[in-house]
């Protein structure tokens, strides 16, 4: 067996180092290591890269690692000049605030005659390509940026740098925001072949310190000029990976299996269809390839995953968020649902002993409250290895999910033809919907003539689709003189209704609106080739201009405590007046609802009795 133990001194904290260290696809293929060829979905994959002519062939045991300390790895060797491999990586941090870096492997040679030449390999050409790696990671840790080690692999499609020049120039007559569409068109243009095979537009925002909605439409906009490909991913809800591919939303459906969890799981917009972007093939033909089938950052939502032997326990220290969690194995159905305070006044979480084992009798029910520094004591008292993983439930916080995208405006003007298969139903999960209508329009047209009010209703709409638009949302429909519209949240939509009172007075005082927001879980539908809600929430929501007098805004109790409708209101107090009603709802006497009126000030409306 040989052992080799370095260690580095870097600058940056074990937090800013942890993303790019424990990328092992990444570290991979900046130290040299071949493309993989992985064979056979069932967990104990064989894995092999050619080397030299040779093939090298292995399985390795799950990855365990605990955020942002350490992670390691057992290869078995089926081929090569290994029998055996165990890789353990340690971040302490230093006193000055940097880190030391603690790489520790060992070896198992198949021959005694290979000993000293993957000694020697190791001590001279391993290290120091290592160094070389670790220091560039130092440097981009500090500035926050991509770490450039490898010479950047950019491959070209026959006249795509010609495409690419013709293509922006599209872009930048559709509007695109200048300072957004040059960072793409750099991106485009210097980025390596692997960055550009899985754009996530909400991570690129964070590296470009924008807008997230605006990082999104300029990548909606790119794909309509045809520079990039949009996707819809349909990730697995335990490891987060994509296991499914679609170009058009009518190829999602499901159920889909996940082999590495061994589980199946149906499309939901708000937790498993993610959408990402690629560059256009015809310009940057960028192929997917792996270096490393594990690593901590492909499940970034996973804080710790820790192997336990048969009647085997461990103890773990760990340094938590505030947040919620919730600790699994993959051998038991079900979860233990964990919330976790911020520190105490002294900046520290005091410590919380934990215990836990496989739940023979069912997790424990409920929440249960830990502190930002517990020591939890892990158990496995039966005669099979078990996993054990901690995960955070914020999982898809860097997602664009298609609840999201599908509920813009922007998606909806340029990605018109997009719906669902005829027949296919997919949970959206919870969306907030505005409907509005005109009082009064049929005196309207009665009074200005039909050709007059023709054109104030459409100048209204106008009104009606810029200010949804701002605001995240986007048009679904419109019936006559009312508009259904959706968005990701309700204070957008309350945000919204409110505005369009404003414009509205100010444009056309001759027109007065009524609106209602309602929120709740819906299903997306295909409806005459356009993506379409339904669902009770949406039949609730249209029930609401019931109670509108006209100039109002009126609104569920689920909307105007939520949390961010609630603040927004609270520091808005003196813009709006905020009245609760109590009446049946029409198709829902049976559930009482407490609704609220919200009325600009300026333009106050009388409280009927309804």
């Amino acid at each position: 067996m040989l052992r080799f133990s370095w260690e580095w001194d870097l600058l940056a904290g074990p937090e800013a180092l942890w993303p790019l260290v424990s990328d092992s696809d990444r570290f991979n293929r900046d130290t040299g290591v071949p493309k993989l060829v992985r064979k056979g979905e069932d967990p104990e994959r064989v894995i092999s890269f050619r080397r030299f002519g040779f093939l090298v062939s292995w399985t390795e045991d799950p990855f365990e690692w605990s955020s942002p300390r350490r992670f390691g790895v057992l290869r078995h060797y089926l081929t090569g000049p290994l029998r055996e491999m165990k890789v353990s990586v340690h971040l302490d941090a230093l006193p000055s605030g940097g880190t030391r870096l603690r790489y520790e492997t060992s070896l198992k040679p198949r021959h005694a005659l290979l000993a000293w030449p993957l000694a020697l390999g190791f001590r001279l050409a391993i290290k120091r390509r290592f160094t070389s790696v670790f220091r560039s990671y130092d440097r981009a840790a500090l500035r926050s940026a991509a770490p450039i080690t490898a010479p950047a692999e950019r491959t070209f499609a026959p006249s795509g740098k010609a495409r690419l020049a013709a293509r922006f120039k599209d872009l930048m007559g559709a509007g695109a925001e200048p300072l957004l569409a040059a960072r793409l068109r750099l991106l485009l243009e210097e980025s390596d072949d692997a960055d550009l095979v899985r754009i996530r537009p909400y991570v690129l925002a964070a590296r470009w310190q924008a807008s997230r909605r605006d990082t999104l439409e300029i990548c909606l906009l790119a794909a309509r000029a045809g520079l990039l490909d949009f996707r819809w991913d349909l990730l697995c809800p335990s490891c987060r990976g994509a296991k499914f591919t679609a170009s058009r939303l009518r190829d999602v459906k499901g159920p889909i299996h996940c082999s590495s969890c061994n589980i199946d799981f149906r499309a939901a917009f708000d937790r498993s269809v993610e959408v990402t972007f690629a560059a256009n093939r015809s310009i940057r033909p960028a192929e997917a390839a792996e270096y490393c089938v594990g690593s901590p950052q492909r499940t970034p939502h996973i804080y710790f995953r820790h192997t336990l032997e048969p009647r085997t326990a461990t103890t773990l220290d760990l340094s938590l968020a505030p947040g919620r969690y919730r600790l699994r194995s993959p051998s038991f159905e079900g979860a233990w649902h964990i919330r976790v305070a911020g520190p105490d006044k002294d900046g520290e979480g005091g410590e919380t002993h934990v215990h836990a084992e496989p739940p023979v009798h069912g997790w424990p029910k409920g929440e249960a409250d830990w502190n930002a520094r517990p020591r939890l004591s892990l158990a496995n008292p039966t005669d099979r290895r078990l996993v054990f993983a901690l995960e955070r439930n914020a999982w898809a916080d860097d997602a664009a999910t298609a609840a999201e995208v599908t509920a813009l405006q922007s998606f909806r003007d340029l990605f018109a033809d997009e719906a669902l298969r005829p027949g296919e139903e997919i949970s959206v999960g919870s969306l907030a919907f505005l409907f509005t209508d005109l009082r009064g329009s049929t005196r309207l047209y009665r009074d200005a003539g039909d050709a007059k009010a023709f054109g104030l209703v459409m100048e209204h709409f106008d009104i009606l689709k810029s200010v949804i638009a701002e605001e995240g949302g986007g048009v679904v429909k419109t019936i006559g003189d009312a508009v259904m519209a959706v968005f990701p949240r309700p204070q957008a939509a309350v945000r919204a209704g409110l505005e369009a009172h404003r414009r509205l007075k100010e444009s056309q005082p001759s027109l007065v609106l009524k609106a209602g927001v309602h929120c709740g879980s819906c299903i997306a539908v295909n409806q005459n080739d356009r993506l379409d809600y339904f669902g009770s929430t949406l039949n609730l929501s249209a029930r609401l201009l019931g109670f509108c007098a006209g100039g109002d805004l009126v609104v569920t109790r689920d909307v105007g405590e939520d949390p961010e409708t609630a603040a927004w209101l609270a520091e808005n107090a003196a813009a709006c007046t905020v009245e609760e009603l109590s009446a049946p709802i029409r198709g829902f006497e049976q559930d009482a609802f407490a609704l609220m009126r919200i009325t600009p000030a300026e333009s106050a409306v009388p409280i009927h009795t309804l």
